[in-house]
This record gives structure tokens, C-alpha cells and sequence, in this order.
């Protein structure tokens, strides 16, 4: 365990939720791992895609009905959006990796800490009241209407479809889990922070068991147009499956996803009484926050500070890790910067320490990148090996990283470490003992 803490609760993790666009289900996602398929394609979800947002890495045949145990789960559909379908598809399916039946743990034992982006409406959604406000002739929408006239043709619970702690409380009050409930809205850094608090929750005591994930798509008709004027993305003029390239040389951009993972994370003790299975070992965590004076994110300093924070917490020395887990967002930019600090970080190492990167599968899923990601680094240890980052042929010399490509990589050092970060230079790092 963690030099830092050895006087308090081990934690370990005890099942995964997976909905992805490479699988549902941990079997079926790591057998997209394992085929080393993509989940990149033209996408399908909306007919006026904007011109850059044509490809993406949609969940395919997600039928969210089917992870509801109960009438009342069925209802309240009707009041998630798909993002928040996603996570309580991905908790039920971990709740069920894990063994945990309904009733099995003490509810004041059992937590939720669970990570999500901004939840936007899509137009259609707002359509029948903006037309109500709308003059006939010249399409001019009144303001003054809305109050009187357009709120009455809103669904009354639609605010309830996109607040970003509602996949929290939907898993919650589906769980019974009575104990700490939080949610976090950092973008691609929310996945390994609520793991880092699932972490101390049940290292302070104050649960035995929390469901711990992540959310996010940018596969949205509004979403996708900001990703369009935010982001560096793909082109696509050749196979859409060979357009997210991380620390490629040939790279051109991210590629917008979506999904959700779901970790159960408990105590060591907890685990070993009921008989778990146990995929890993929570090691550490560490985040940081760095911006320019200009208000830029500082995407090298974050990911190093982020990095030496959770080696600390762990007790590790960079040598001690068997592979880096990447954020791997395949824009110029973000990699080589990415590289930079691992090269901070890891010193001499950092040429030897295998790299993946998995978002060339399943591309950025905003805030449920990071848990997605996680999960292939665990079913891949499961298996004895990492998984390979696909598209890589052209090393980039500014990035000098040991990238694991084409065959997966044989392991012996079990031990990885996980990092992500967002554009405004938030950070975050979780060291993990693959069992």
C-alpha cells in the first residue's frame, strides 16, 4: 500500500462498468481491445453534422432500458439525457461485475462519486417553445413570450435532463447508496479525481464501498460545434478508424466519443469477507490546476505536478511503474506537451517506460475518457499484457516516448499510472497495482 498510508484502509478495485463505443460490458469491451478495433466511424446520431464533427465514436445498439431492474428505474429515463443513460447503464453493469445485489451492502456503507461535463440541451428539445415565442412572419423570437407563452411548452421536468450531478443521484437512489454522494465537473480530468476521493472516503472510514465513474460525450449537435471552434480535430479524408493517431507524427486532431466507466471501489477487508474478485489496487492520487498569466491551461506543469503528486501519495519512484496510461488526445500540441512532462517526471526513464494511449479506439469522450481508459489498462493487466495504441507508425521525435503499438505488451510490473487533462490546464494522476 501506499508508503503515505499505511495505517489507514487498503482500497481496492472490485468491478467495471463499461459503455463504450468498442463494447458494453467489460467482456465485450476488452474483446474491442483485443481485436484492436475502432470505434471511430461516420456518425450517425445527428443528420447536420458539422463539417469537421462527420466522424465520431458513437456507443452503438444502446438500448438503456435494458440496465433498469425496476418500473421506477424505466421512468426515470424520461429524465436523462444520454449522457446521464450512459453512466447509470455503466454503474449497473459494474454493480453487477462486482457481485453487489440489491440489499447486499449497508446503505450508509455504500457512496457515490461520480464525474460528468455540462450537460447542454439539444435544439430539438427547445423547438416547440422557441417557435411559440417566434413571430410568424419574420421568425423574430420575443423574449417577452417566454414567460407566459414558451416555458408551458417545456417537458416540466426538462431542467432534470441535464443537470451534471443527476447521474450521481440516479445511481444513488437505484443502489440504496445512502453514504458520501458527489459529483465532479472537470472535464477529461473528472475520471482518476473521483477515483482519488473514492480513494480517501473509504481510506477516512466514512464508507466501505463507493461506485466511482465517469460520464461525457462531445457526439452532440451543440457540443460538436463547440468542439469545432475549440479544438483541434481529425481530418478524415482516408479509413475514419485510422483518424485519432495519438504521438504519431502523421497525427491531425482529436476525434469527438462518448461513453461511461464505472469502477467499484472498496475496502480491501470489505472485499476479501464477501469473496470479490479484485481487478487492482488504488495506490495514490494527485491533482493540479496551472495556467499561464495569459489564462492559458499549462499543460506540461499541470501533468507533471499531477504526476509527482500521486507517485508521492503512493510511495512510488517513477521506476516503480510499469506502464503509463496516456491522456493521448493526438492533436500536435497536447502530445508533445504530454511527452514533456513525462520526460520532467521520469527523467532517464522516460524513453523506457511503456506508453498507451487509448483514445485512438474509442477517441474523447470529454469527462468519460478517463475511466474508459483506466478500464482497458485493468482488462489488459487481467489478461497479462497492455494494450497497444493503434494507428501509431510514425514515431515523432519531439515526443520520444516508448509507445506500446502494433502487438500488445507482454507485463511482468503490474503497477501503472493513469493521467488526463483538460484544455485549462487542470490535471489529474491515479497509481494503480493492476492484481
Amino acid at each position: 500500500m501506499a508508503g503515505n498510508r499505511e495505517s489507514e484502509r487498503q482500497v481496492v478495485i472490485t468491478g467495471i462498468g463499461v459503455v463504450s463505443p468498442i463494447g458494453i460490458g467489460i467482456g465485450d469491451f476488452w474483446k474491442g481491445l483485443e481485436s484492436r478495433t475502432s470505434g471511430i466511424r461516420p456518425t450517425t446520431m445527428f443528420p447536420c453534422a458539422p463539417p469537421n464533427c462527420r466522424i465520431a465514436a458513437e456507443v452503438q445498439d444502446f438500448t438503456p432500458s435494458k440496465f433498469t431492474k425496476t418500473r421506477e428505474q424505466k421512468k426515470a429515463l424520461r429524465v436523462m439525457c444520454r449522457e446521464i443513460q450512459l453512466g447509470f447503464a455503466a454503474a449497473s453493469l459494474a454493480l453487477d461485475d462486482a457481485g453487489i445485489t440489491d440489499g447486499a451492502i449497508e446503505p450508509e456503507r455504500l457512496g457515490v462519486e461520480f464525474g460528468a461535463n455540462l450537460m447542454l440541451s439539444p435544439p430539438e428539445d427547445l423547438a416547440e417553445a422557441e417557435a411559440a415565442c417566434s413571430d410568424p412572419v419574420t421568425h423574430e423570437f420575443n423574449y417577452k413570450r417566454w414567460g407566459d407563452v414558451g416555458l408551458g411548452q417545456m417537458f416540466p421536468l426538462w431542467l432534470l435532463k441535464f443537470l451534471p450531478n443527476m447521474p450521481a443521484c440516479h445511481i444513488g437512489i437505484a443502489a440504496d447508496a445512502r453514504g458520501p454522494n458527489n459529483s465532479i465537473t472537470i472535464d477529461e480530468a473528472s475520471a482518476n479525481l473521483v477515483i482519488g476521493e473514492s480513494l480517501r472516503v473509504i481510506a477516512r472510514g466514512h464508507a466501505d464501498v463507493m461506485i466511482t465513474g465517469s460520464t461525457g460525450t462531445r457526439v452532440h449537435s451543440v457540443k460538436s460545434i463547440h468542439a469545432m471552434m475549440w479544438d483541434k480535430l481529425a481530418n478524415f479524408e482516408s479509413d475514419p478508424a485510422t483518424a485519432s493517431r495519438p504521438f504519431d507524427r502523421t497525427r491531425t486532431g482529436q476525434v469527438v466519443g462518448e461513453g461511461s466507466g464505472v469502477l467499484i471501489v472498496e475496502d480491501d477487508s470489505h472485499a476479501r469477507r464477501r469473496g470479490a474478485k479484485i481487478y487492482g489496487r488504488i495506490l495514490g492520487a494527485g491533482c493540479a490546476c496551472v495556467s499561464t498569466l495569459a489564462g492559458k491551461g499549462d499543460t506540461r506543469r499541470a501533468l507533471a505536478q499531477a504526476m509527482r503528486l500521486a507517485l508521492k501519495d503512493a510511495g512510488l519512484r517513477p521506476q516503480d511503474v510499469g506502464h503509463i496510461n496516456a491522456h493521448g488526445l493526438s492533436t500536435i500540441e497536447s502530445d508533445r506537451l504530454e511527452a514533456q512532462a513525462i520526460h520532467d517526471v521520469f527523467g532517464d526513464v522516460a524513453t523506457k517506460v511503456p506508453v498507451t494511449a487509448l483514445k485512438s479506439y474509442f477517441g474523447n469522450a470529454a469527462a468519460g475518457c478517463g475511466t474508459l481508459e483506466l478500464a482497458g489498462s485493468l482488462a489488459g493487466l487481467a489478461h497479462g499484457v497492455v494494450p497497444p495504441t493503434l494507428n501509431y507508425s510514425h514515431p515523432d521525435p519531439e515526443c520520444g516516448l516508448s509507445i506500446v503499438a502494433g502487438d500488445p505488451l507482454p507485463v511482468t510490473n503490474k503497477t501503472f499510472l493513469k493521467i488526463n487533462v483538460t484544455r485549462m490546464g487542470q490535471a489529474s494522476a491515479v497509481v494503480i497495482a493492476g492484481a
